[in-house]
């Protein structure tokens, strides 16, 4: 009877275990086949028939459509570049430049992946509407109040993440480095 009970308490324990791992892992993902750059992450293979099970059952859980690698790579960030989470009441600028892509866009969601509501309805930014100085780079303000120039309000909440699409790009499964891929800076410039 011993034995019994030791055997269903173990079966019950390895149950519990096994479908947490699984709850979590389906809920926050892995870092099998992932790219990160600066801030940035990516993951090239979840728009292919090689995406690994995990990356396949969290955009199962979650309904989200990857981008087809043929098609281009989405790359997410929930931190500026100095680990620091995107806080919708702080200001934050984003940087730079972009790698090379016939189209892009940057688009604000909260942490649920919705767009964050604001009275101006601006949800992100696309390479033909952006303004850009004469050498080609960019600044985005993404705050809560109105900025100057290329302005993303973010509604006040406190966290958000930032997604980068880029449409028919050289970016993909081989890139490693921010030489492969120039990626914009992500930096918070004040908090109230």
């Amino acid at each position: 009877m011993r034995l019994l009970l030791t055997t269903l308490l173990a079966l019950v324990i390895a149950t519990a275990v096994g479908l947490g791992l699984t709850y979590a892992t389906a809920t926050r993902g892995t870092d099998l086949g992932t790219l990160k750059i600066g801030a940035w992450t990516a993951r090239p293979k979840n728009g292919t028939s090689d995406v690994d099970p995990y990356s396949r059952a969290t955009i199962a859980r979650s309904g989200e459509l990857p981008i087809g690698t043929g098609d281009g790579i989405a790359f997410s960030a929930t931190t500026d570049d100095k680990n620091k989470p995107l806080d919708g009441r702080c200001d934050i600028v984003v940087s730079g430049v972009t790698p090379a892509a016939r189209f892009w866009t940057l688009t604000l969601f909260d942490r649920k992946g919705h767009l964050v509501a604001n009275s101006l309805q601006r949800y992100g930014f696309t390479s033909q509407e952006i303004m850009r100085a004469s050498d080609g780079t960019f600044e985005i303000h993404i705050a809560s109040r109105s900025r100057a120039g290329n302005w993303l309000p973010t509604g006040g909440i406190e966290r958000y993440a930032l997604m980068l699409r880029l449409y028919d790009t050289p970016v993909g499964v081989a890139t490693r480095t921010q030489r492969d891929a120039p990626m914009p800076s992500i930096t918070t410039t004040g908090c109230p």
